[in-house]
């Protein structure tokens, strides 16, 4: 990797801005797996900060970094532990520091029908609103607080275009009830870290519940579509083998030290673009954040003082994210198959059912119209 100086790279008031652009989907992620699988959240903070700032220095623009987001749906709704986690992300790691050398991307890209990625999107929308449902339970008044203050964020961005900054005031109101409630619990050093080295059943769990759908939906979003729109925003196209390879190491570097699996994304490149970020400057704005965090503010206490309600709230709001993507479709047959089966029986499965669908509609048309 480059890392020649600071060459390029701006730290000006509208980086800043651009820096937090895609913190509403990146915090109640992580927030809601912390809290579920009961992960340090510490170290998921500190590697996001340290791997946002390599990010910015090594290609200079505002490459995002997110949470799995299919690692964090199905983790969410099937109960998983942390070493299920860690397992997907070791071997996700692996599978895409390989996948960046070669023409692996190009040969994956072209056999994987848009229409089967979709309906992995909008299956793992469904997923994560059946488990907002789970946070609401019992705690109705600030869901509907949340979600009232997101629909506000929406209306007003139509009528007068105002930047949704919806999910980061969610989770500052929740703060602040939650520290009004319960009182203020203290500042946290970051604790020693801990080794997660997961062991065989992880890895079974992991290799049939979260590897082929979040290495399908990483390769869709977070390397091809987050490529071609570098080269739509700023006239120079990041190559998918070089995202491909920053996947691969960031989690094989973060993953067994306490952070969680990570990539790159389009939506959170489009994110933190429109609130100004140009360079990676941004990126080393959001990471030197995170790192803030990690160090002075990430105690497992925090998390109590979000109510349940809000965390539904924010899976809401990131679920129709999903979901807005994933009706971009070419097949609604296809993609609906999918969603429906990956709510009632497994993304793995939904996958191969989509898939087989997806060649089939084709042969079928064309065994048709040889008949005619």
């Amino acid at each position: 990797m480059d890392f020649s100086g600071l060459q390029g790279l701006k730290f000006d008031v509208r980086e800043l801005a651009g820096s937090v652009g895609d913190f509403g989907t990146i915090l109640p992620l992580i927030l809601a797996l912390a809290l579920s699988a009961s992960l340090n959240l510490a170290y998921i903070f500190l590697f996001f900060g340290i791997w946002f700032i390599i990010t910015g220095l090594y290609y200079r623009l505002p490459i995002p970094l997110e949470p799995m987001k299919a690692i964090v749906v199905i983790a969410l709704a099937m109960g998983l532990t942390a070493g299920d986690i860690a397992a997907a992300g070791l071997v996700l790691g692996l599978l895409f520091l390989v996948l960046g050398y070669g023409r692996w991307m190009e040969l994956i890209e072209r056999w994987i029908p848009q229409s089967v990625i979709r309906g992995i999107q909008l299956g793992l929308a469904l997923l994560l609103l059946r488990t907002a449902a789970t946070f609401m339970t019992g705690d109705l008044l600030y869901f509907g607080i949340g979600v009232a203050i997101i629909i506000g964020f929406l209306v007003a961005g139509r009528i007068w275009r105002v930047p949704d900054f919806s999910a980061l005031c969610v989770i500052g109101l929740a703060l602040v009830i939650g520290l009004v409630v319960q009182g203020f619990p203290g500042f946290s050093l970051i604790p020693p870290p801990q080794l997660v080295i997961p062991g065989f059943p992880d890895y079974a769990v992991a290799l049939s519940q979260l590897v082929l759908p979040q290495a399908l939906l990483t390769i869709a979003n977070a390397i091809l579509a987050t490529s071609l729109l570098t080269k739509d925003l700023f006239s120079h196209q990041v190559p998918p083998k070089k995202l491909s390879l920053t996947i691969g190491l960031m989690n094989l570097t973060s993953v067994p030290f306490g952070g969680i699996p990570m990539c790159h994304g389009a939506g959170g490149l489009a994110g933190q673009y429109r609130f100004g970020a140009r360079t990676g400057g941004a990126n080393v704005y959001a990471g030197t954040m995170f790192i803030i965090l990690a160090i002075f503010f990430a105690s497992q206490a925090i998390l109590g003082l979000i109510s349940g309600g809000f965390y539904g709230a924010l899976l809401v709001f990131v679920a129709f994210e999903m979901a807005r993507h994933g009706i971009k479709t070419d097949s609604y047959l296809v993609t609906g198959l999918i969603a429906i089966l990956a709510l009632v029986s497994s993304m793995t499965v939904a996958f191969i059912a989509g898939l087989a669908v997806a060649y089939f509609i084709p042969w079928l048309r064309n065994q048709i119209s040889r008949s005619e």
